[in-house]
């Protein structure tokens, strides 16, 4: 018997596709018809993502592997959900959310097909987290990669235009080195299927075996480029921090779909056999470069924008110096970690905007004028007037500190206990129970290190911009604009209350990854459907 939910796994495919081809046909004048479409597809794509995850958290678990056209694994297109990706799915849609709404007080409008892009974003973005073979995540990651180039291109300006061309050029060489890689493994291996791949992998001759080894490096500098490990990183603090606002908030994810592909490669390519542990003194080296290169990057920005961008660098560094160590116990921790520091550099990217917005005006304090509560007279006031409002400063101010608190992992929210879960882990007092190397203490320090400049450079930050004295005219804020910044940083405040249960599901997710034997064998024993009307069978056991 076919379960309806099963359906469901397509879904976070086809409606950000479906979204976009109907919005092409809208004409650019009318803007809130655009703008209700994207938001309703959005928040349709977070309701189907939430009920996935919480299939796929629940007691029996969850993992759907969907034949389209209804052929069997290798040969068919497959899509497959398990703990990681429903994860990855529903942080995706939150995000989206989030910056679909603040991009609605001005940003949507200062080009054109801006909701068209941001829903093939999505489309792309939900593609690579749920696809089952090499090929097909080309395919998805070069719609996202697509969509990102307009996006990041979107509201003009010389800065942005320039950040824009470097990022396409190194995006562009990614996508073949892409290429390069897949074709060298499908030369040696004979499939692009993931599960087909792994299964494959063990019985490859050693000569040819070091043939795969080589596609499979190309393949890894690609994501690598997207994660953003040193050296491969440069374009990225200049490009993020060039993206308007709402761009740069959704652009947070961009790095951990890189981390992701890696973390899913790695261990169901390369968990056992011959080929066991390919590649991890990479990632753990470059990692602990990366994080080194991103915290000098923290302590020596001026620009929050800049320190924004280095922020991404200093968690991609974390994530890859933990993939390197390839431990079940660190990896739980590394995986809360992703969550919320992908959250929390989202919010902070938003909340930038507003704070330099007073800045650029001559002041250095924030206020939300009588129009955002609905009480303006009919003239509206010139963009840089408004009523100071303490209220909205103190909000402001609690928002920036509460950014402040998670990137530098202080109690009380989930960035403490996202770090304490890897620390603990790595000094012996988590599940490993040994006593770290001197290698481990490195890492320790280097994470601790990299707390304390983001301390730093925020309180140096938030010093200048809320303690200095207001001269000028005070710009407004809207209501729009707050909310979803404050939204992100309640799910970090979420997070922490339900530490318990997050990293448990966290656990599970690690312990299943670590055992590629569960993903090959859903794929594989996989069987089409008999009647002619169902396209599906997704319980992996071919009933």
């Amino acid at each position: 018997m076919i379960d309806w939910s099963h359906h469901l796994i397509i879904a976070p495919i086809l409606l950000p596709l479906m979204a976009a081809a109907l919005l092409l046909f809208i004409d650019e004048r009318q803007r809130v018809a655009k703008a209700m479409i994207s938001l309703g597809s959005t928040l349709l794509l977070a309701a189907v993502s939430l009920v996935l995850f919480r299939i796929e958290s629940g007691p029996n678990g969850f993992d759907g592997v969907y034949l389209l056209g209804n052929w069997a694994a290798p040969f068919g297109i497959v899509l497959v959900l398990d703990g990681l990706s429903a994860l990855m799915l529903l942080l995706t849609a939150v995000l989206a959310i989030a910056a679909l709404v603040y991009s609605l007080a001005r940003w949507h409008a200062v080009g054109a097909h801006f909701h068209t892009m941001f829903q093939l974003l999505l489309m792309g973005l939900n593609g690579a987290f749920l696809t089952g073979d090499l090929f097909n995540l080309f395919v998805f990651f070069e719609v996202m990669l697509a969509a990102s180039y307009g996006l990041l291109l979107h509201g003009s300006g010389p800065l942005r235009v320039k950040a824009g061309m470097h990022y396409i050029a190194v995006n562009l060489a990614a996508a073949l080195l892409f290429l390069i890689g897949v074709s060298l493994i499908y030369g040696t291996a004979g499939t692009l299927n993931m599960a087909d791949l792994a299964a494959r992998i063990p019985q490859i001759e050693p000569d040819r075996r070091m043939l795969m080894e080589a596609g499979a490096g190309v393949l890894g500098i690609a994501f690598l480029i997207k994660a953003g490990m040193w050296p491969l990183c440069f374009w990225l603090p200049t490009a993020y921090s060039a993206a308007s606002a709402p761009v740069a908030g959704i652009f947070a994810i961009l790095s951990k779909l890189g981390i992701y592909i890696i973390l899913r490669l790695t261990m169901l390519l390369f968990g056992d056999g011959p080929s066991a542990g390919f590649g991890s003194s990479v990632l753990l080296y470059g990692g602990m470069a990366t994080l080194i290169f991103g915290t000098i990057g923290v302590l020596a920005s001026q620009a929050l924008g800049r320190l924004a961008g280095f922020s991404v660098l200093v968690s991609s560094g974390t994530l890859l110096m933990v993939l390197g160590i390839n431990d079940g116990a660190i990896s739980s921790g590394a995986l809360l970690y992703l969550v919320s520091s992908t959250l929390t550099i989202s919010a902070f990217f938003m909340l930038i905007e507003l704070v330099e917005r007073g800045q650029d005006a001559g002041a250095h304090v924030l206020a939300v004028t009588m129009e955002a509560y609905g009480d303006a007279e009919e003239d509206e006031p010139e963009e840089g007037d408004g009523v100071t409002m303490p209220g909205t400063m103190a909000i402001l101010g609690t928002c920036f500190a509460a950014c402040g608190l998670l990137l530098s992992g202080l109690p009380p929210l989930s960035g403490f206990v996202a770090k304490f879960a890897m620390l603990s882990a790595m000094m012996g007092t988590g599940a490993i129970g040994v006593p770290p190397t001197a290698a481990v203490w490195v890492l320790i320090i280097l994470v601790i290190l990299s707390g304390v400049a983001a301390l730093i450079s925020m309180t140096r930050a938030g010093i200048r911009t809320f303690w200095s004295s207001i001269e000028g005219t005070v710009p407004r804020v809207l209501v729009i604009e707050i909310v979803p910044v404050m939204f992100l940083l309640a799910l970090t405040l979420v997070l922490t209350v339900r530490a318990e249960p997050a990293m448990q599901y966290m656990d599970a997710t690690i312990r299943t990854l670590s055992n590629p034997r569960i993903y090959i064998d859903a794929v594989r024993n996989t069987a089409v459907v008999e009647s002619p009307d169902a396209g599906i069978i997704s319980d992996g056991k071919g009933d």
